[in-house]
């Protein structure tokens, strides 16, 4: 993650440009209107606003979003998380085609891994979802994770928040791969689709990480290399589904559904998309969407807190003194790392 040094200069860079031709930077009102009308300039520098590390920028982005919370569409939230290699750029990109011929404008906020050099996203899917990325009823941002747990940006459930003002009425979010707390994905989207690929021998280790008892649906993608590979496929979902029979029932409705194909096949995608929306129609009918929506809103509560916690103690007057003084100190003290931490909160007050 960039760190408050480098957030600065590059703010004050960006000042200056702006400075130079005359512009100033736009208020809320301003920049939620152009959103509004379409503009993904406007859409871009929004995001880049809520996913910026600044105080000084932080009065700005809550006023946008509480404005944004009021032209927000009803959206539906699709997670997509899967081992690296399953193919999720590419399973994305023929869901979103196919939920655009269906006559729905998609967002898809792609959660690259960052450069520990410069926070910067590595992978770049604009490059890889191509064909989406340049169709006008899609927006395709990949945002870099920084040093986020759970595979999702921090500021993933607000950009898809600024997206829903724009008028996406799909936001598609891909992590950057299964891993500890990947399940995170899961507490901001209304589906959560696990990709795996055969022979991956992932059936365990699954299991390990809660990914399966999480997921609403599970893929075994890359089943395109004729009758053998489909075989290899067909029995590493058997795996999937002999795992899942022993785990606990899901708490939020029926049981996820299984499936296996190409994401190469436009048409193999486009009906277990087809699926997916039947699925997430029977919930909003049903109630279950509406009750799974108000979980996810204790769970943000709970995630904002301590995200709102480290905010305000790394911006306190005294902090940064503090905190480099018991950097130096500690690696030549007894103290515990607890300790000298609890004294550090204990002096802010």
């Amino acid at each position: 993650m960039a760190n408050d040094h480098e957030n600065e200069a590059r703010q004050r860079a960006l000042d200056r440009i702006r400075k130079a031709r005359g512009q100033s930077r736009p208020d809320a009102e301003e920049l939620l209107k152009r959103i509004v009308a379409g503009d993904r300039t406007a859409l871009a520098q929004a995001i880049s606003l809520v996913e910026s590390g600044l105080a000084a920028d932080r009065p700005l982005a809550e006023s946008l979003l509480q404005l944004a919370s009021h032209h927000a569409v009803d959206a539906l939230r699709y997670g997509i998380t899967g081992v690296p290699g399953a193919g999720k750029s590419t399973w994305i990109e023929a869901a979103g085609l196919s939920l655009i011929e269906k006559g729905h404008r998609v967002a898809v906020l792609a959660v690259d891994p960052s450069s520990s050099r410069t926070g910067g996203s590595l992978m770049g899917d604009k490059t890889r979802m191509s064909t989406l990325a340049q169709h006008p009823f899609a927006f395709v941002r990949p945002s870099p994770s920084g040093e986020t747990l759970g595979g999702v940006a921090e500021a993933t459930a607000e950009t898809a928040l600024l997206c829903q003002a724009a008028g996406f009425d799909r936001i598609l979010i891909e992590t950057v791969g299964v891993g500890q707390s990947e399940t995170e994905v899961r507490r901001m989207t209304d589906v959560f689709l696990l990709l795996l690929i055969p022979g991956g021998g992932d059936g365990v280790q699954g299991i390990k990480r809660g990914i399966l008892e999480w997921a609403d649906a599970v893929w075994v993608n890359k089943a395109d290399g004729g009758a053998e590979r489909q075989a290899e496929a067909q029995a590493a979902l058997a795996v999937y589904q002999g795992a899942l029979s022993l785990l606990a029932s899901p708490a939020e409705g029926a049981p996820p559904l299984f499936g296996y194909g190409s994401a190469l096949d436009r048409s193999q995608v486009e009906s277990w998309v087809s699926r997916l929306e039947g699925r997430l129609e029977d919930a909003r009918e049903s109630g279950l969407l509406a009750r799974r929506r108000q979980r996810q809103m204790g769970d943000s509560l709970e995630s904002l807190l301590a995200r709102e916690a480290v905010r305000r103690v790394r911006h306190h007057p005294d902090f940064k003194q503090a905190w480099e003084q018991l950097q130096a100190e500690v690696p030549h003290t007894q103290i515990l790392p607890y300790d000298a931490l609890r004294r550090l909160l204990d002096g802010l007050d």
